[in-house]
């Protein structure tokens, strides 16, 4: 069920920037740890970043360390992804998830107990 509103995403060039936001328009992020997942042909779906509920903690991919950054405003109830330096492999859809477990959110999604974004397609190509 799609509880996560998405924007931010679109084509562009290799060697630039997007900045996807993800909100909840019905419930209270602050509690919950916060996540990308991308899905693209090869390697399919691939946990890209996440963040635990104060954004202190965050983790990444090994192929987006340093070009990605995760961050999130509890206030304004969004967490971000900030892509710099894009490559044509980071081409995907992208969906943001949230969920209470960190654990969950890194490694283990689960539709039962967390929340997804409704996915937005980021292209980058020359």
């Amino acid at each position: 069920q799609v509880q996560l509103v998405e924007s931010g995403g679109g084509m562009m060039q290799p060697g630039g920037s997007l900045r996807r936001s993800c909100t909840a328009p019905w419930f209270d992020i602050s509690t919950y740890a916060m996540g990308w997942y991308r899905q693209a042909p090869w390697p399919g779906s691939e946990g890209v970043s996440s963040c635990d509920s104060t954004g202190e903690t965050t983790d990444y991919t090994d192929s987006v360390k340093g070009r990605l950054t995760i961050s999130r405003d509890n206030a304004k109830n969004t967490a971000y992804l900030l892509m710099n330096s894009l490559k044509p492999e980071d081409t995907a859809i992208y969906y943001c998830y949230a969920d209470l477990s960190l654990d969950r959110v890194r490694s283990r999604p689960n539709a039962a107990t967390g929340y997804w974004g409704q996915g937005t397609q980021v292209t980058v190509s020359s």
